[in-house]
């Protein structure tokens, strides 16, 4: 019996490397055609890879005879021009819903966000029924929640297809390390950090804490979602929640409180100056994300986490010291001028 032909967009980033590693050795697949803006040179087995813009290209053609599409292409700069991350997030992701119409997939498997959610109202954890209306301060989770009304909207006219919206928290794995220093902190941030010396001490700003997962672990509940029949949303977070001091300790750096609008206003500052890729509004974000609930996934998918929050975050800080870095494009530990040549790209002013 043929096994499944899966279709992955986003294939050579943080989530994707992973679930494409995973797919290449399951039995019951029996291909994977992984689309990126930049195919890579990277070989896997029963994997191929294609060169596409989801918010330009045709995307039918690549997707006919596909029994499933994982979903997981998004960009995060520039983030200094938000008409450009609505165009590859929002009206690519459209261009795709539609294509897989067209193109008669079974299942549809989208990558959401904790970042879809509306403003927690206290710290009570939140099912997959609370409001996703984002938060309307920051292009992330504006688009985020928008693309959530594109997929209501789809499943409404497509019955046929079963839609499945994983919401993961924030995601990390060590070889993701250098790809995430340089969409979030920039090229100021010491990469090695094992030595306190270099970060002594580190401000904390208390009350702002957050869930974290391994990527290893969340691809487990997108393949067991490619091959079960469930469909609907599922929160993914790996266990407990990290925060600002657990961070400091990683970093072997005395913890400093600050006040939340002292951290704002000097990330603000530093996004001003061009020393900083991420907005001020990402702060914004962290403060507001209510904590999910993921009961619904570990019973209705059999998903177990083997990594808390810590331990995620913590192969991060490992990343960055050891100066970890993938085998495509965007997870590589250096780009072409190395942080000289991330300077030129305005810091969060284009890709």
């Amino acid at each position: 019996m043929d096994g499944l032909h899966v279709a992955v967009t986003g294939a050579t980033g943080n989530i994707g490397t992973s679930l494409i590693r995973r797919l290449s050795r399951d039995d019951r697949v029996a291909s994977v055609l992984g689309v990126a803006v930049r195919p890579p040179q990277w070989r896997v087995p029963k994997t191929s890879f294609v060169a596409a813009d989801l918010a330009e290209d045709d995307l039918t053609p690549m997707l006919e005879g596909r029994g499933a599409v994982v979903h997981l292409a998004w960009l995060m700069q520039p983030a200094r021009d938000p008409a450009a991350t609505w165009r590859n997030n929002v009206l690519g992701s459209k261009r795709l819903f539609e294509a897989v119409a067209r193109s008669e997939v079974g299942t549809l498997v989208h990558s959401s966000s904790v970042g879809a959610y509306s403003p927690r109202v206290d710290h009570r954890a939140v099912d997959e029924t609370w409001p996703t209306d984002g938060w309307p301060g920051a292009a992330y989770t504006r688009e985020k929640a928008y693309v959530e009304r594109l997929l209501d909207l789809f499943e409404e006219r497509h019955r046929h297809v079963r839609t499945v919206r994983m919401r993961p928290a924030f995601v990390f794995k060590r070889k993701a390390a250098a790809e995430q220093r340089r969409l979030f902190a920039g090229p100021l941030l010491p990469g090695r950090l094992a030595d306190p010396r270099l970060l002594p001490a580190m401000p904390v700003v208390d009350g702002v804490r957050f869930q974290a997962v391994h990527a290893d672990d969340l691809v487990e509940a997108f393949r067991s979602a490619l091959f079960g029949t469930a469909a609907g949303a599922f929160n993914v977070a790996g266990e407990s929640m990290t925060d600002m001091r657990s961070i400091a300790a990683m970093l072997g750096a005395r913890p400093v409180p600050m006040p939340f609008a002292a951290a704002r206003a000097a990330l603000a500052l530093a996004w001003r100056a061009r020393m900083t890729p991420a907005p001020p509004e990402l702060l914004d974000i962290v403060a507001r994300l209510p904590v999910m609930d993921t009961a619904r996934v570990r019973r209705e998918l059999g998903w177990v986490s083997h990594h808390t929050a810590d331990e995620a975050f913590g192969e991060f800080i490992e990343g960055l010291r050891t100066g970890a870095g993938g085998p495509t494009p965007p997870l590589r530990s250096r780009i072409e001028g190395g942080r000289i040549g991330e300077f030129a790209t305005g810091v969060g002013g284009r890709p």
